[in-house]
């Protein structure tokens, strides 16, 4: 119900809804093999495809197995559920090498001087994307696109002329809505909600997205001793390549909290681009990280541990932060936009007039109706509001958990305390 507070109390010993134990139970009575060669048969079975390009890829994906394989406190379906994930990854790698080798043409299409909104996760870099997305001169990716870029060529829409892969995205959805009911007050995933890019990297199964789905620390060390750049000015820029050969538009606007600790590949795959910078109290993001994924560790995990979630994101945070403090020279004076959080909350469409006037890019009535459009569809809250409370959830000193982070607020003193 719009704005109805929503408290979860059992982080720490959940209470399983009927549908979580249906889930959790049928999980445990299949054989789910986290290998590669399991990986790569499902994937080539689904698409009568076997061209893998280079194969960096296994060595990678041969990290996440290993660590997913020596945990004991991961549940079947959080296995289950990895699995999927990998072989919907592996079928977009090789659907997309079969079309780059039927059209080499792709590789020649240009993105030229994107809005990319870095910042932050939980720091309102989705609603920002969503709001400049709802301008239509703006090409950008929503989430049944990304997650299949290549349509099956053996498909066809059916009779509501619906592209099947927005049925079969909208189907995860609910099925994500069935098993975590609260997920829509803190991350909703339609199939129309525009995602981040870093879905292009999955298929090179590399980002800090398993972070996201898994306690996955040895994966974090790997990911961050190595140069991204290969992945940005490869995977990434690929993808975006093959959006826009589908459906061209002159500009892109993208987001991910990722790039906050990867500016340098960032700017170096989009040197033209207009950079917005998101900055919110990192206390309210890190409670409301560690609530969202102890909350979803109820069907990964046999024991939640919130306090694993609110050590391991404390850190995360910083990790991003300094990356980003440390990196902040080499953002485009000229075309970067900091954005606090509260005076976005205060002035959503205020606030992207100024990041237009940044951009270049002129406010018209068009796309202003357009934006008021989804905002009155969008209503924040429509699926009632989840309170983050560090103190009561974690049994956690605010005051205490901000002091690491200093150096942020010394670089951005605009920046509002929000937990007290």
């Amino acid at each position: 119900m719009a704005g109805e507070k929503i408290r979860i109390e059992d982080l720490a010993n959940p209470v399983l809804t009927p549908a979580q134990k249906a889930a959790l139970d049928y999980a445990e009575t299949q054989t789910i093999d986290l290998s590669i060669p399991a990986v790569m048969n499902a994937a080539e079975e689904a698409t009568e495809l076997s061209c893998w390009g280079p194969d960096d890829w296994k060595e990678r994906l041969g990290v996440w197995f290993d660590e997913m394989n020596a945990d004991d406190n991961r549940t079947a379906l959080g296995r289950m559920i990895l699995f999927g994930d990998c072989v919907r990854y592996a079928t977009t790698r090789l659907r997309i090498n079969d079309l780059l080798e039927r059209h080499p043409e792709i590789h020649d299409v240009k993105i030229e001087r994107p809005i990319i909104v870095v910042g932050l996760p939980r720091s309102g870099t989705t609603h920002l994307v969503n709001l400049i997305a709802a301008d239509q001169r703006l090409r950008s990716m929503p989430l049944w696109e990304g997650q299949e870029p290549v349509p099956d060529p053996n498909e066809q829409p059916g009779e509501d002329g619906v592209d099947p892969r927005w049925h079969r995205c909208n189907e995860i959805w609910e099925r994500m809505q069935a098993t975590s009911p609260l997920i829509s007050a803190m991350h909703p995933m339609e199939p129309d909600h525009i995602h981040e890019e870093l879905e292009f990297m999955l298929p090179d199964f590399t980002s800090y997205n398993l972070e996201w789905i898994a306690r996955a620390p040895k994966w974090r060390d790997y990911y961050l001793a190595h140069d991204q750049t290969p992945h940005y000015q490869g995977a990434l820029l690929t993808g975006l390549k093959i959006l826009q050969w589908r459906k061209p538009r002159e500009r892109w606007i993208l987001k991910c909290p990722q790039h906050l600790e990867q500016i340098g590949p960032l700017m170096a795959t989009f040197p033209d681009a207009t950079i917005v910078v998101t900055h919110r109290d990192p206390i309210s993001v890190i409670q409301s990280a560690a609530t969202m994924n102890a909350y979803a560790s109820r069907q990964n995990y046999h024991h939640t541990d919130p306090q694993w979630y609110l050590d391991y994101w404390h850190d995360r945070i910083q990790r991003l932060l300094r990356a980003s403090v440390r990196d902040r020279d080499l953002l485009p004076s000229d075309r970067t936009h900091d954005v606090l959080f509260h005076e976005f909350m205060a002035d959503d469409v205020g606030t992207v007039e100024k990041i237009y006037e940044v951009a270049g890019l002129e406010m018209t009535a068009e796309a202003r109706s357009q934006i008021q459009s989804y905002m009155d569809a969008h209503p924040r809250g429509k699926d009632g509001q989840v309170v983050y409370d560090v103190r009561q959830d974690f049994g956690a000193d605010p005051a205490e958990l901000r002091k690491a982070f200093d150096f942020y607020f010394e670089a951005f003193p605009g920046v509002k305390i929000q937990v007290k």
